[in-house]
């Protein structure tokens, strides 16, 4: 046998092992596990995104059981929106549960498994999307298509709809969608990502939060100008140092406590679901003493997460001055992603960094100058009700709150047109899990996705079920 052959032997051999452990673990023996795997293998990061790899996987299966379901096309074939509606008699409004179908990209070898094989460990599915929002979307779905396994007698259309474009700020997401058929997505209200399901740490869920507003995110553009000369002869206006000035006294500046009724609502619950001190602490924070509410923010501000529920947040994402390294550039700039709490005028933040910084030389502009205020979605609705009483069946005991999501969704494209919209992530994760979306090893446990089905079916069911 020649030494090539051998050689060409042994590379087969090693290719088929590394492939062995993805390709012969059989699927999870629990339904929502398995489709969570399915849709994980559909390697969907965005950019470029391929969604429409998703949606043929939702595709098979909701036509496997006779929904009506179709991947309605983008002007790029490699995007598609999914959408499957099973019928009810009319005599309620649809309600709309979405979900997106790209996920964030990976730095692969900071994995210790394959981020898109949707591996089975420990009683997770690890994977890319697995808590963001790939297993949101197969709780979702799987809480759909159980309506029409159990041939559930319906008083409105329930739709399902899986978003492109949502992760990487494309052409195609739900404003593209609500532009082009809105018809498709029309409802009295609508789920989609969100709030959380926390548990404390010795497994026991803390709490279930319903997001009912998306903090805003805008880009505020910050310009320093300067005389643009050889390196070799700096002068006073440099740009570069005045940019750096600028943004040193920035980063010194803390915005006000601001506390809406629905966080007050949520601190509060926290401190139900707390022991000493932070239960006093949480409770203080959203009191009427304004030292204690101080001192209180001082502690529980700590948590990156909590602090940027209370305020504005102001956080520097991009900077770019210069181009050659002996040429002194005549302009430097940053960019700095704005949350803005619903109600708060972006307006009035500028006016006030502008006194921080002190310096008329330094410019200030939005990027995007128009942005729509959209009032937090009421707890009043059918939706929200059937959610709060489902979630008290399935985590007996459990508060229920109303939650300011910090983060952004693609929520606004029916909170514009006046639709209720109302997050969750339908799963109980702890605060390892959650450190772990959009990070490395992501995963989610077997059981949360059990708990979670059944939480969306029971709310579908009596959302829109007839009585």
């Amino acid at each position: 046998m020649s030494f090539l052959r051998v050689r060409k032997q042994l590379v087969a051999l090693v290719v088929v092992l590394g492939a062995a452990p993805v390709a012969a673990q059989a699927p999870s023996s629990d339904p929502t596990a398995a489709l969570l795997q399915e849709l994980i293998r559909a390697n969907s990061s965005n950019p470029p995104g391929n969604e429409r790899r998703v949606a043929e996987v939702l595709l098979s299966h909701f036509r496997t059981l006779g929904i009506d379901a179709k991947i309605i096309p983008t002007p790029d074939s490699t995007k598609g929106v999914f959408i499957a509606r099973i019928k009810g008699d009319g005599s309620k409004r649809p309600v709309l549960i979405a979900a997106h179908e790209d996920v964030v990209g990976v730095e692969r070898e900071k994995w210790s498994v394959d981020p898109f094989a949707g591996i089975e460990k420990d009683g997770h599915i690890y994977g890319r999307g697995a808590v963001d929002f790939k297993g949101g979307m197969a709780v979702f779905a799987r809480a759909v298509m159980m309506l029409a396994e159990q041939k559930i007698p319906l008083a409105r259309d329930v739709i399902f709809l899986g978003e492109a474009d949502e992760e990487g700020g494309g052409g195609y997401s739900t404003a593209w969608l609500a532009r082009e058929h809105w018809d498709e997505i029309d409802a009295e209200f609508a789920l989609n990502e969100g709030g959380w399901i926390m548990k404390a740490p010795d497994g026991h869920v803390r709490y279930v939060s319903i997001s009912t507003a998306d903090k805003l995110s805008l880009p505020l553009k910050v310009t320093a100008h300067g005389t643009s000369t050889h390196a070799s002869m700096p002068r006073p206006d440099n740009a570069i140092f005045g940019l750096s000035r600028a943004m040193a006294k920035i980063s010194e500046y803390e915005t006000p406590l601001t506390i809406t009724p629905e966080q007050r609502q949520f601190f509060l619950t926290l401190a139900k679901t707390s022991k000493p001190p932070m239960s006093n602490y949480y409770r203080d924070l959203v009191g009427d003493d304004l030292q204690k509410a101080k001192a209180a923010d001082a502690i529980v501000s700590k948590d990156p997460l909590m602090h940027s529920l209370v305020r504005n947040t102001i956080a520097p994402t991009l900077i770019n001055g210069g181009f050659r390294v002996n040429v002194i550039p005549g302009s430097a700039e940053a960019t700095i992603n704005l949350r803005m709490i619903p109600g708060s005028d972006p307006a009035q933040l500028i006016a006030t960094l502008k006194q921080v910084v002190a310096d008329t030389g330094i410019q200030f502009s939005l990027n995007s100058p128009t942005y729509a205020r959209n009032a937090p979605s009421p707890t009043t609705t059918d939706l929200y009700r059937a959610l709060e009483k489902s979630a008290k069946a399935v985590f007996p005991g459990v508060e229920v709150t109303p939650y300011l999501f910090q983060a952004g969704t693609d929520a606004g494209a029916w909170r514009s047109k006046g639709v209720p919209v109302y997050g969750i992530y339908p799963y109980p994760i702890d605060d390892d899990e959650l450190s772990r979306m959009h990070g490395n090893d992501e995963k989610v446990s077997i059981a949360s996705l059990k708990q979670g089905t059944d939480l969306i079916y029971r709310t579908l069911v009596e959302v829109a079920g007839k009585r």
